[in-house]
């Protein structure tokens, strides 16, 4: 079995945000009004941020401070808090180590928003919106809310949702290689995010593979987690910059 990770290498990101945007295009990621956005309830399962770092420790101000990126999707956590708070069994570990939600079954106690470690769980306080040149363009091959098929999907107002690392895809590629009568490849299943890097700063693939890349990348010494001392053991890692 398969056990899917994701390594960013901060120092190929040009913050260009093709992840944040090829993320809101393949999810049907819905857009909050003006207002929501300002009260800070916009949904972004892929988000970039800059982080400004002063060269000299006694002037912080142009010319002397350079700024370094960082890219945020869900840490897809081995030992993830959101599942363990979970009263329903909304959010779950699939048999690949992908951290799932189901939307059916999510009654917006918003537990797992509070326990996750990396704010990178979003709650859709009002009817998801799309301008109308946009909801043209939803993907039809997300999943819908009831696990098949059957997209564009929207997740109904009252649940939460985050980044599923494109779990649509990985359905859609073994039924692929199903009906074409030969077995699947990792290599098939791609996250737009990772598809889309500009920078090549994003590897996806098999962390038990110890030929795949992920899996290589994964022992550098420049490779590292966000919050380490969590205990989450995220399986999305960064690999700082040298």
């Amino acid at each position: 079995m398969t056990n899917w990770c994701m390594v960013i290498d901060l120092e190929k990101c040009v913050a260009c945000q093709g992840c944040s945007i090829a993320c809101r295009m393949e999810n049907n990621t819905p857009v909050v009004s003006p207002e929501e956005a300002k009260n800070g309830r916009a949904i972004r399962w892929n988000d970039v941020f800059p982080l400004p770092v002063h060269i000299a420790p006694d002037q912080g101000e142009y010319p002397n401070v350079k700024t370094h990126y960082s890219t945020r999707p869900c840490m897809h956590c081995k030992n993830a808090p959101c599942v363990k708070v979970c009263p329903v069994q909304a959010t779950f570990i699939d048999e690949e180590g992908i951290v799932r939600q189901n939307y059916d079954r999510c009654i917006g106690c918003r537990f797992c928003t509070v326990a996750c470690p990396y704010g990178v769980r979003y709650f859709n306080w009002s009817e998801p919106q799309w301008e109308e040149t946009l909801a043209e363009y939803r993907n039809p091959d997300q999943l819908s809310v009831n696990g098949s098929l059957e997209g564009p999907a929207v997740r109904p107002v009252g649940v939460v949702e985050k980044c599923t690392y494109c779990v649509h895809r990985l359905v859609k590629a073994r039924e692929l290689a199903k009906v074409e009568g030969r077995e699947f490849r990792a290599d098939e299943y791609v996250p737009a995010c990772v598809q889309t890097c500009t920078g090549k700063a994003r590897f996806f693939g098999d962390l038990d593979d110890p030929d795949s890349t992920v899996s290589q990348l994964s022992k550098s010494l420049r490779a590292t987690h966000l919050l380490e001392d969590s205990g989450a053991h995220p399986k999305t890692l960064y690999l700082a910059e040298g």
